[in-house]
Order: C-alpha cells, then structure tokens, then sequence
C-alpha cells in the first residue's frame, strides 16, 4: 500500500494531496504570496483528515515548475527538508503537465495546449496529450512571447487551451477548440501523475529536487542610468 504526499506552490495557487489505502484527499486554495505560512499547516491538516502519520509517508511529489520562482522555492524547501528527515525520495514533476492532467479530470480533454504567464512579456509553454490516464509531453516546454508558441508536428485533432497564458488572447498565434485561462496547477493532478512516476521508479535522493524555470534571468534588468 503506498502513501504518496504532493505538494504545489508554483502558481497562485497553493495545493496538497495524499494517496493512502487508495483513498485521494486534497486541499487547495488560491492564496498569492502566502504559500509559505500555509503550506506546512495545509499538510499537517491534510495528514491530520486521513489519519496518516508523516512517517508513512512512502515518496513525497512537488511541482518543480515552470512557474513563479519564489513559489517553486517554497515548495522545494519544504520538501526536502521533510524528505531528509523522513529518508525518502521525492518525485519532482513539471507544472505545467500537473495543468494538462487537471484539464483533463475537469474537462476530459485529451489533447491540452498548457499555457501559464511568465511575466516578462512571455509564456511558459507545453503540449500535452492523453496515454493510458497520463497526460505526456508532446515535443518540449519552453518560455517564449506569446507570438511564438506552437502545437507540435503532425498535431491533429481538437485542442483545448488551459492555464493562465491564455489570457494572452490574440496574441498567441492559433484559436483552440476551447480554453480555460482561469485554470492552474492543482496537488490532485499532481498526485495522479506522481503516481505513474513512482510506479516506472522515477523517485530520486531529496538533494536532487531542483527547480525547473526554463530560463536563467529571474528579473528585468534595469535599465542603464
């Protein structure tokens, strides 16, 4: 029986869920700025309702971005340090395939145009389709102007856009069947893609979860006096 924690602060949003005895439990909230005060009771909470103690806890997931970076640190520092102390592994997972997963369980898409907004005038990108209940990465993620983002080659079919990079409208170069701009990273989706994670064996050591930015500048460089 595996007992999966998840956690997400890469967004607006902040969320956790657990999998213990096959039973799902989550909790979530759409807190800016205020993930770190609340993530720590939101699991303590979140333990508390299944009855679990932290220590069986078999591999604690986290959404390892893209997304804001003091949310994607937040996260990170959580989870290690839980993860070190309780000696377990962690499963890192990309936020914008936990989107894709959640616009599939809300709106039982199959193919999913994965949008957050980056700021700086840009999109964190990602196209996902369906595979056995996993949503999987199309071709690659990438942070680019909303002008040139791209379905993959040989894309077919109907596809929905979810996250809030569509809130770029006609900027971004290609109508989708229909979109949710309002749509962002929740534990649940995490937790259901962690869960194909850790049965392919995919958990690593607690030093090894590191952020995913897809891009090196963190801030818009000032300009010359």
């Amino acid at each position: 029986m595996t007992t999966l924690l998840a956690l997400d602060t890469a967004t607006e949003a902040c969320s956790v869920a657990l999998v213990h005895g096959g039973r799902v439990l989550s909790h979530y909230e759409v807190i800016p700025r205020l993930h770190a005060q609340r993530l720590l009771p939101m699991v303590q909470m979140l333990l508390a309702d299944a009855g679990v103690a932290l220590s069986a806890v078999d591999a604690i997931a986290f959404g390892r971005g893209p997304g804001a970076f003091t949310g994607v640190r937040i996260a990170i520092g959580v989870v290690q340090g839980l993860a070190f102390a309780l000696e377990r592994p962690v499963l890192p997972v990309s936020d914008l395939a936990i989107l894709a997963q959640r616009a599939h369980r809300e709106h039982g898409v199959a193919q999913v145009a994965a949008a957050i907004d980056a700021r700086m005038d840009e999109v964190y990108w990602g196209c996902y389709r369906l595979q056995d209940g996993e949503m999987c990465l199309a071709g690659v993620e990438a942070v680019l102007p909303p002008e040139q983002v791209a379905l993959p080659r040989e894309a077919a079919g109907e596809w929905f856009g979810a996250g809030t990079g569509w809130g770029y409208g006609q900027r971004l170069p290609f109508v989708p069947a229909a979109q949710d701009a309002g749509l962002l990273p929740h534990a649940e989706d995490l937790l259901t893609l962690a869960r194909f994670a850790w049965a392919r064996g995919e958990g690593v050591p607690a030093e090894q979860a590191q952020p995913v930015y897809l891009r090196d500048k963190v801030a818009t460089p000032k300009s010359a006096p």
